[in-house]
């Protein structure tokens, strides 16, 4: 059986196998998403492929048009590796969604590979809560959901805080040891599992 980044903190009530569950949606069949407008927005500069398409970026993607400046939403950190933005229903006072810049699938998708990128997306989250303040380090969730629960297919990190402030719907959403959340070092330790490829 595949290492799954939920297995034994839960009962499953379904035998479901890990590989069968996918996520059918597409960036278009999703919730648009934008954020605050920006006085001045920071530009990203994504290269020019050879097709005219820019490389890393997804068309049908929300996140790619926000971290491409195409939405208006203020950019609080934004560099050549990763993004970083408030959600659009803050799910507690403070709720960034960091990104790669580039646009990278869901945490199903990726390989071990991709742990260095998600350690910096964990780096670049906890700077946001150090940013606004935010010292209790025991009250912040730091997580992703799992396909096919994604609502953008755009690999997002949830920086939540104070987890106690949040709401009956947030603590559903982003809850601990569910079938749907996962948290950041439940991703870690799913790559880590992972083969070489």
């Amino acid at each position: 059986m595949k290492f799954h980044p939920l297995i034994n903190t839960r009962r499953r009530t379904a035998s479901v196998p890990l590989d069968d569950v996918s996520d059918r949606r597409s960036g278009s069949e999703l919730f648009v998403m934008a954020g605050v407008q920006a006085a001045e927005p920071t530009q990203v500069d994504v290269s020019k492929s050879s097709s005219g398409q820019a490389e890393g970026y997804d068309k049908k993607c929300i996140f790619c048009k926000i971290v491409n400046n195409e939405m208006g939403t203020e950019l609080l950190h934004s560099d050549e590796e990763i993004s970083c933005f408030r959600d659009i229903k803050p799910g507690a006072p403070h709720h960034f969604l960091v990104v790669p810049t580039k646009h990278v699938g869901n945490c199903k998708s990726l390989s071990k590979d991709h742990l260095p990128l998600v350690k910096r997306m964990i780096e670049v989250g906890k700077e946001m809560l150090r940013k606004n303040n935010v010292t209790d380090v025991t009250d912040v969730r730091f997580g992703f959901h799992w396909p096919p629960f994604c609502s953008v297919t755009h690999l997002h990190l949830h920086v939540l805080a104070p987890a106690s402030q949040m709401g009956f719907l947030s603590r559903l959403f982003y809850r601990l040891n569910s079938y749907w959340f996962i948290t950041a070092d439940q991703l870690i330790e799913y790559l880590n599992s992972k083969g070489d490829n």
